[in-house]
């Protein structure tokens, strides 16, 4: 009797199958715990960077070309621009004697989407227009360089981090005025009469 309860449990154990998609995920389940597992969490190289943006110089750094895309970042007590893997240009917090925040936005497109607008009947280009457009940033940085010379440099960065960076700088103790936040505003002013 104890012969046939054991092969009947073997008989069973043949008859038993697990869905496809069960097999599946299991094994998704155990490849991705093992994955984890040879990961290894490690600070980064340089864990002294307070703020770190990517952002295009427009002009003023010596030694960087203009609209070069690249790391805007405040470390150490000095804000410093790299591209890829050229000379870094920095300039020390204590020399920066104003920042200016701006905001800007610029088509997007090119000449396809000028045509675009172009083809569009009734005036309907006008309405493409309005979605064409990507806003950003605009980061201006007043500094007395080496030489004694007062001198500037201004970046683009994405929407909303050009405050983020000027409030780090502030935060550093780079003089920062206060009075370039007040927007333009659509103020109507009455007609004169003569």
């Amino acid at each position: 009797m104890n012969a046939e309860a054991g092969s009947e449990g073997i008989a069973r154990d043949r008859n038993f199958r697990m869905p496809r998609s069960a097999v599946i995920v299991l094994l998704l389940l155990l490849t991705s715990a093992t994955a984890s597992f040879g990961q290894k969490v490690s600070e980064p190289a340089n864990s002294t960077v307070t703020f770190s943006v990517h952002a295009t110089h427009l002009l003023g750094f010596e030694g960087v070309g203009n609209n070069s895309t690249g790391t805007l970042s405040i470390q150490k007590g000095v804000v410093r621009f790299q591209k890829g893997s050229e000379r870094v240009v920095q300039v020390p917090i204590a020399s920066v004697q104003d920042v200016f925040l701006g905001d800007e936005s610029k088509q997007v497109g090119g000449p396809p989407m000028t045509v675009g607008k172009a083809a569009v009947p009734f005036g309907g280009g006008r309405v493409v227009s309005l979605f064409a457009h990507k806003k950003y940033d605009t980061i201006t940085l007043q500094y007395v360089a080496n030489d004694g010379g007062i001198h500037g440099a201004i970046f683009e960065l994405s929407m909303g981090q050009g405050k983020r960076f000027r409030d780090q700088l502030a935060a550093m103790g780079a003089d920062v005025s206060r009075n370039n936040e007040v927007k333009q505003s659509n103020v109507a002013i009455p007609n004169e009469s003569k």
